[in-house]
Order: structure tokens, then C-alpha cells, then sequence
């Protein structure tokens, strides 16, 4: 996004004033921004933000649809990035109004679109998120996952963040996909190679690969 774009820099005051704990400041620059929106990309972009201060789940949601028909709207490049987490967003509130099949397909779309946006800390935060809801609701959850949680419990016990730092990021943003499941796997190899654990847990590692590498 372009930073010199007035709603833009905007909705960047906003969230300054979000970091910084003045709620009503911000909800009032977002509003400013949508008042200042001169055509769909803009709209999109200040919706976006609207829709993090609204009082009740239900406008929540209207203002990420709104945010979307917007998106849809433009239909262009600049927008491509923006989906996956759109979806997202419309996941979270279907699901905060108990509505699980919206949010189920929510979810999926999601997923469908994290490979587009740009790489790095964002899209990873986006990633984790949207395989969070996934396996909340059931759409990502494979035969082998109690006795993965049970063994990454036991590597945060230790604090053992050797072992936590290999098997996490794969863990964290598995989103049900065999190209997600073959990075899980390559990540569980790599740690039983290691043999930085103990020997219980190199044990319940080395089935865990089994069940994984069978399912």
C-alpha cells in the first residue's frame, strides 16, 4: 500500500493510536478514513480497519463483508494480497456469532489464498491463524495430532526451545494440506536426527513420524 495515500495514512494513525491504547482515537481515524475513501480500493482499505471497532459481532461482520464486496470490486492487483485475510477476518466473525459452517468456509477460503500474500512475519501471522481456526473447527485435525499436542506440551515443560523452534513453525502453520504434512514431517525428522530429546520422548517422537508418515 501506498503510505502517502491520505486514507492509508489514515488508517496507519489509527492503528498507532490502537497500539497505543486510545481506542476511541483510532475508531474516530478509521471513520475519518471511510468519509475520505474516493473509490472501491479505498473503501476497501478503510473498512478493513472500521471493522476492528465495532461494538457487536454482527457489525463486526457486516463491515468485513463490506470490506470484501470492495475488494471484489476493485479486482486487480493491489487487492490480490488482501484476501486471505479478508477471509479470515469474515472466519473469525461468523464464528464469534456461532454461525460454524460460515466460518468453516471462511476458513477454507482462507487457505486457498495465504500463499498470496506477501511473505515474512505477516503472512506467517495469517497462516497460523487461519490453520488455528482450521483445526478449532475440525477441517484440519488428523489422526496423529493429540499425540503431536502431547508431545509439544512436554518440549514447552522443558522449555526446550531447540526442539520447540524446529517443530513449531511447521506445527503452527499446518493448514491440512499434504504440502503442509510433508513439511511437518520433514521438520520431525530433522528433530529425531538430532537426538536432542530424551529418550521417552525420542521414543513417542519416532511414533508420531510413524502415524504421520502411515496417515
Amino acid at each position: 500500500m501506498d503510505p502517502q495515500n491520505p486514507v492509508v495514512r489514515l488508517c496507519a494513525e489509527g492503528m498507532r493510536a490502537e497500539t497505543e491504547g486510545r481506542a476511541a482515537d483510532a475508531r474516530a481515524l478509521f471513520e475519518q478514513a471511510w468519509r475520505t475513501a474516493a473509490d472501491d480500493y479505498e473503501a476497501c482499505v478503510a473498512a478493513h480497519y472500521l471493522a476492528r471497532h465495532q461494538p457487536t459481532p454482527r457489525e463486526t461482520l457486516r463491515w468485513n463483508q463490506e470490506c470484501l464486496e470492495r475488494a471484489n470490486r476493485v479486482g486487480d492487483e493491489r487487492v490480490t494480497g488482501f484476501y486471505a485475510s479478508l477471509h479470515l477476518n469474515l472466519a473469525k466473525a461468523h464464528r464469534d456469532l456461532d454461525e460454524p459452517q460460515e466460518a468453516r468456509r471462511h476458513f477454507t477460503l482462507a487457505a486457498a489464498h495465504v500463499n498470496e500474500a506477501p511473505p515474512g512475519p505477516y503472512a506467517d501471522g495469517l497462516r497460523f491463524a487461519i490453520a488455528e481456526g482450521l483445526r478449532e473447527d475440525g477441517a484440519a485435525e488428523r489422526a496423529d495430532d493429540d499425540a503431536l499436542r502431547d508431545l509439544l506440551l512436554r518440549l514447552c515443560a522443558r522449555r526446550d526451545l531447540r526442539a520447540l523452534g524446529l517443530v513449531l513453525p511447521a506445527y503452527l502453520g499446518d493448514l491440512g494440506s499434504e504440502e503442509d504434512r510433508a513439511r511437518l514431517a520433514g521438520a520431525l525428522h530433522t528433530l529425531h536426527a538430532t537426538r536432542w530429546l530424551p529418550e521417552q520422548e525420542q521414543e513417542a517422537l519416532g511414533r508420531v513420524i510413524g502415524s504421520l508418515t502411515a496417515a
